[in-house]
């Protein structure tokens, strides 16, 4: 077999817990623009493709909704302004995160992290929690002009890695990673334990579901 061997992460809901911190800044942001808050409850359900669908989703209410252009601006621009001022206050990384991370680089995986999130946001987050040192190659939303469920992003960081994606796996928490993975060619690896509220990841057969990282390592190590 030739090539490294190459496992793709996902970032929020999959790596880290960062929804408080995403939530509380759109809130601030939506009253800001003299519009109701959501709720972290609700904002929890619009993460997942990325920084500006998340604000057409708190403006609108819907998944798939569309916000006059002059209201996604202005809420837009707050949120950025207060989630980078707080960034990391109520982020977390899950339980058995670090354990896998440093199971697969001891057995010579090389690792890279695929995020939807925008890279000013990406790698302030990744330093202050620790994790930028686990990621030979980190792409966001805006790294290239698409983002997951595109393929690109993973394949761009496959070829990045040394890789080939028939020796690759993603690991995310989103519809989006597993239909980036399978569009991809590489495993779709798909966490329980992050912001899918709505999906039922099962339906659409990704090669394992675990409720904990560490129950990925069996299926990577063989």
């Amino acid at each position: 077999m030739n090539g490294a061997r190459v496992v793709l992460f996902d970032l929020d809901g999959t790596l880290v817990d960062s929804a408080p911190d995403i939530a509380n800044a759109a809130d601030n942001a939506l009253v800001q623009c003299g519009f109701a808050p959501r709720g972290a409850e609700a904002i929890r359900g619009y993460i997942g493709n990325g920084a500006e669908r998340l604000i057409h989703r708190c403006l609108t209410g819907e998944m798939d909704g569309q916000a006059d252009a002059e209201s996604f601006a202005r809420t837009y621009r707050a949120w950025q302004q207060c989630y980078t001022a707080d960034l990391t206050s109520h982020t977390v990384v899950y339980p058995g995160v670090i354990e896998t991370l440093t199971a697969l680089r001891d057995a010579g995986f090389a690792l890279g992290c695929v995020t939807n999130k925008p890279e000013r946001f990406t790698l302030p987050l990744l330093a202050q929690l620790d994790l930028a040192r686990w990621f030979a190659v980190t792409l966001s939303g805006d790294s290239l002009p698409v983002k997951k469920p595109d393929p690109a992003p993973l394949l761009q960081a496959i070829q990045q890695l040394g890789g080939e994606p028939a020796q690759a796996a993603m690991v995310g928490d989103s519809l989006a990673d597993l239909r980036a993975a399978k569009a991809a060619g590489v495993r779709a690896l798909c966490v329980s334990y992050g912001y899918s509220p709505n999906v039922d990841l099962r339906e659409h057969a990704p090669d394992a579901l675990v409720d904990r990282m560490t129950d990925l390592l069996p299926l990577l190590l063989g």
